[in-house]
């Protein structure tokens, strides 16, 4: 029999497949390779930065932590699949999954995970990040209503979005709406 491998955490955070990162109120202490390299930075770049330099916009980094509050609280966990913007101002769909390690402090001390999913969804469209939020709640499969309702806007609102979207995106209903913004072909 083999003589078991000693278990090295360091090693496996830093080559881990996946982004991963140690975040303390939305700055990251420690990032593996994979999420350097995903958003395009050297390897620890991103280390004492704030994942607001991960977001298309301030005004998106601030609205996704309002956001998560309530449901890392519920939940103790959050997850989504949002746009972000790599070194390069590319933007790109990132799978995005946290928790934290104390969960009476949801944006304390935490462990993120980060998957580009490009590849299945490519950002196709010039999309304002109002869009962009509204396109990730879409893909949630979210009605109008909850969107509203969890965006502080009105439903009216949310449908004017949803028909630039629809627009944007050549769509004639929803339905395909949703599968143009997941990188569906039908």
């Amino acid at each position: 029999m083999n003589a078991p491998y000693e278990i090295d955490y360091e090693t496996i955070f830093r080559f881990a497949p996946v982004g991963m990162c140690i975040s303390v109120n939305r700055v990251i202490q420690s990032s593996n390779d994979a999420l350097t390299s995903m958003f395009g930075y050297p390897h620890g770049a991103l280390d004492g930065e704030s994942f607001q330099r991960l977001y298309p916009t301030v005004d998106e980094f601030l609205r996704t932590g309002h956001r998560i509050i309530p449901i890392m609280n519920t939940r103790g966990r959050y997850s989504d699949e949002r746009i972000m913007r790599r070194a390069n101002g590319e933007l790109f769909w990132c799978h995005v999954t946290g928790r934290a390690l104390d969960p009476q402090e949801p944006l304390g001390a935490g462990v993120w995970t980060f998957e580009d999913v490009s590849e299945k969804r490519p950002v196709s469209a010039e999309l304002t990040p109002r869009e962009r939020e509204i396109a990730a709640f879409l893909v949630e499969g979210k009605t109008s209503k909850v969107i509203a309702r969890e965006t502080d806007l009105s439903p009216r609102t949310v449908e004017m979005h949803r028909a630039k979207l629809m627009r944007k995106f050549g769509a004639a209903t929803s339905s395909e709406l949703v599968h143009k913004l997941m990188g569906v072909t039908r």
